[in-house]
């Protein structure tokens, strides 16, 4: 078959989708997948969101924002993990998981946007997070010194075993932090 020529649509799209999903480098977009496929950007959109509803496999479609992924289901996360040899992952730190929940509920954000937020430094947290794919640059923001946006990456969907960011709790349904205790000042402290 010369470049020219193309091949008709598959008779099966979904397992095609699936093969054409496997193989990707790189999360394909609808429109990737159309043009590999010869199908409509509708009927491949159709075919994804019926991969996307099916969860009786341990295999299943991730979107994030425009792409698709193949993941594997996170009920078999601990199985994967231990044929992996990740019986025992490295936990994140409390500042790690206050600065992921900063950007995936307010992304994209800045590091100075971050540190606001949290009250500290952030500088080697996010350098951190960066290094284990959970967080990305997402662009720059157009202000003097253009600082660099932060976003979550698929891998964070994957680490927290869910395919979307609303799937996280709403931010009013979460539990307050705890009141602190505030003590008086010692007799003879100035203030």
């Amino acid at each position: 078959m010369n470049a020219e020529e193309q091949p008709p649509p598959p008779e099966n799209l979904r397992m095609t989708l699936e093969a054409l999903l496997l193989v990707a480098e790189a999360p394909p977009t609808i429109r990737m997948l159309a043009r590999a496929t010869g199908a409509s950007t509708s009927e491949v959109e159709s075919a994804l969101s019926a991969m996307e509803a099916d969860d009786s496999g341990g295999i299943r479609l991730r979107r994030h924002e425009d792409t698709f992924a193949l993941v594997s289901a996170p009920e078999a996360a601990p199985y994967v993990e231990r044929l992996l040899g990740l019986d025992t992952p490295p936990r994140l730190s409390k500042a790690a998981l206050e600065t992921l929940a900063v950007i995936a509920y307010h992304q994209p954000v800045t590091r100075e946007q971050i540190e606001r937020v949290r009250g500290v430094g952030a500088s080697g947290v996010i350098r951190s997070l960066r290094s284990r794919d959970l967080i990305a640059p997402s662009g720059r923001l157009d202000t003097p010194g253009q600082p660099l946006l932060w976003s979550v990456t698929p891998r964070f969907l994957d680490h927290f075993g869910i395919s979307a960011l609303d799937q996280l709790p709403p931010l009013d349904q979460l539990e307050p932090p705890a009141e602190q205790a505030v003590l008086p000042l010692e007799p003879g402290v100035e203030q």
